[in-house]
């Protein structure tokens, strides 16, 4: 499976030397080598983390809690980019659908804003989600890296719905 092979090529990365000893070593390269061999929707939620990991075992920083924070931090913001790129031309699309639709009786013309009250309310319940998975560890040093990991892995999840959610006739 090419999933397995970007893993193997993650490990390999993670096995290099770190830069300094109070620094992460991050490359955006695993995770989207990942995705770009993703066959299915799965296969690119299976990608989520990928560079993380490599990260934080790049280096014994890694694997310290800022460290953990850092490494999860920098593959969300990998993700937010994709996401965002996704959503700004679903909206497109959206407005492109409702203009189109405009004279149509049956039609609502509300895709875009629907977009958009999703979007928002999505944004609402990843940061209740992440916010109560942290709090489960009542302010240890894990609470960090715990809440870090979620918004990556849910940043993820969101950036693959709306790459799948416009559909294809």
């Amino acid at each position: 499976m090419r999933i397995a092979k970007a893993l193997t090529v993650a490990a390999v990365l993670a096995a290099s030397p770190a830069l300094a000893e109070d620094e992460v070593v991050y490359s955006d390269d695993l995770v989207a080598k990942c995705v770009d061999l993703a066959e299915t929707e799965a296969d690119m939620r299976a990608c989520a983390g990928v560079s993380a990991q490599a990260c934080q075992n790049a280096s014994d920083y890694g694997s310290t809690t800022i460290g953990l924070q850092e490494c999860s931090a920098l593959e969300t913001k990998f993700w937010d980019s994709w996401l965002n790129r996704t959503y700004r031309k679903l909206l497109a699309r959206a407005k492109a659908a409702d203009a189109e639709a405009a004279d149509d009786p049956r039609a609502n013309g509300e895709a875009a804003e629907s977009l958009r009250d999703m979007q928002r309310v999505w944004i609402t319940f990843r940061d209740a989600t992440c916010e109560y998975e942290a709090n489960q560890y009542q302010g240890g040093t894990i609470a960090g890296p715990v809440y870090a990991g979620c918004l990556m892995r849910m940043t993820a999840d969101q950036a693959i719905y709306l790459e799948n959610s416009w559909p294809t006739y």
